[in-house]
């Protein structure tokens, strides 16, 4: 009885081990995996997110936000991207004129006092070749919270020439959206102000020295 207590106690003990020895080669694997992984931020000095919208069909309406931050983990050999983050402020946006920004900032709009960020994150993108690809993730506004895929360019990786000295990556990205989507559908209906919103942003994402 003794030795089949012991003989059933080691069979246990050589299953956790084998349990234990494989945990440790996976979390080894997924560490190596990652070690290339680098964390870039977006230069809010030299990031732009601006958008164009219809208005009553004469022309484009063009409208900046200047309050942007965001960071994302890229391998720049693998392509591999995860962990992405932007967050907008929405009361910074302009639309160079005074009486429309504030019209935009309410809640025919954007409803800045209830809802003060716009949020984009995702987990992963899809490269078409060495410079271009796309990346789907999930955009808040107003609360709302909906998939939206961005057309990425990438246009340059190299260390920055002077200050900080870097690695830099520039980007190019774009994308549409309804806004009636999202809640959003003040002059929809009666064509006052379009339904489609379309989206570009061109950053310079810092390589983080953490």
């Amino acid at each position: 009885m003794a030795f089949t207590r012991l003989k059933t106690d080691l069979g246990r003990f050589g299953t956790t081990t084998r349990t234990i020895v494989t945990s440790a080669a996976l979390s080894a694997y997924a560490m190596a995996a990652n070690a290339d992984m680098a964390r870039y931020e977006l230069d809010p000095m030299h990031t732009a997110i601006y958008f164009t919208i219809d208005h009553i069909g004469y022309a484009k309406t063009l409208g900046v936000f200047t309050e942007v931050s965001g960071n994302f983990f890229y391998d720049t050999e693998t392509q591999e991207l995860r962990d992405v983050e932007v967050i907008i402020q929405a009361a910074s946006v302009n639309t160079f004129n005074d009486a429309r920004d504030g019209h935009v900032r309410n809640r025919d709009f954007l409803d800045v006092s209830t809802y003060p960020e716009i949020k984009f994150v995702a987990n992963g993108g899809t490269a078409s070749d060495d410079t271009s690809g796309t990346v789907t993730g999930e955009l808040t506004i107003l609360d709302q919270t909906l998939p939206v895929t961005l057309n990425v360019t990438l246009n340059k990786v190299a260390e920055y020439p002077f200050g900080h000295k870097r690695e830099v990556l520039g980007l190019s990205l774009d994308t549409a959206i309804l806004r009636s989507e999202f809640g959003m559908d003040y002059g929809v209906a009666n064509g006052l102000v379009g339904d489609e919103v379309t989206i570009n942003i061109e950053t310079e994402a810092i390589k983080s020295d953490k």
